[in-house]
């Protein structure tokens, strides 16, 4: 929204609940959109594991309604999806090609969704551990308890930290682009909950010692996640996209926002 401004028209659950799919096409219908970007998901990824069918509907079966909406239209549509249908069992970062074998229900509910809307001719953009200065996220999250108490956070997955804005502005570049199909986009660089969580902590000028490592098993949550998340490109130099920056480099923006109102 803060890249298109007044050229975008935003709609909230109320206006469109992507649980109910009959009321996709009526409602693109009444605003005849030239371009259709779906940042909307279910992505409580614990509460998937008992609210699978809902994850679906939302992530997939909507996304393609969304998605055949564009196509029958000729109009581009962009939609986001996720590290987590990887299983995470790989060592080297994952790219547009690899197999999918997603290990939780969330992932699983994305997955079909990513396949109706490339067959309809959509870009879907894979990413990753999305935080931004905007809305409630990890590093929020992490900023707004290590004030109250020491932390001890999952030093164990790894993965690649995404900022929001960084994803915005590439994510548009590939539409404008007319790029389709699957496309991974993630800041640069690698590294875990743990090391994000002192970094963010660091920059805040809060005390990183009060946050320590811990394995994923002294966690235990429903919904098992993928050690391993990685994510690289394959397309993005022949499609000559500029890759994101280095997370290292963006994160302070997100801190510095987030000291405003946490």
């Amino acid at each position: 929204m803060r890249l298109l401004g007044d050229d975008a028209v935003p709609l909230t659950r109320a206006d469109l609940d992507l649980a109910s799919p009959d009321h996709i096409a009526p409602t693109l219908d009444g605003l005849d959109p030239s371009m259709v970007v779906n940042c909307a998901a279910y992505t409580a990824v614990d509460r998937a594991e008992e609210e699978e069918d809902l994850a679906t509907a939302v992530n997939s079966v909507a996304v393609g309604v969304l998605a055949e909406w564009a196509a029958v239209r000729s109009r581009p549509m962009l939609t986001f999806s996720t590290d987590y249908v990887f299983d995470g069992f790989s060592d080297e970062p994952y790219v547009e090609t690899s197999p999918t074998n997603p290990v939780n229900a969330y992932g699983r509910s994305k997955l079909p969704g990513e396949t109706l809307a490339v067959g309809q001719g959509a870009l879907v953009v894979r990413t990753s551990w999305v935080i931004s200065g905007s809305h409630p996220n990890f590093v929020a999250t992490i900023l707004h308890k290590v004030k109250e108490q020491e932390l001890r956070v999952v030093d164990d997955q790894r993965g690649n930290p995404t900022v929001a804005a960084d994803l915005a502005r590439a994510s548009f570049d590939a539409l404008g682009a007319g790029v389709t199909g699957l496309l991974h986009l993630t800041n640069e660089g690698e590294t875990t909950w743990y090391e994000l969580a002192r970094t963010s902590v660091g920059l805040a000028d809060l005390d990183p010692s009060r946050i320590s490592p811990c394995a994923t098993e002294d966690y235990p949550t429903p919904a098992r996640r993928p050690a391993y998340s990685v994510l690289a490109s394959e397309r993005l130099e022949d499609l000559g996209l500029e890759p994101l920056p280095h997370w290292r480099t963006s994160i302070w923006h997100v801190v510095d926002e987030l000291k405003t109102w946490i």
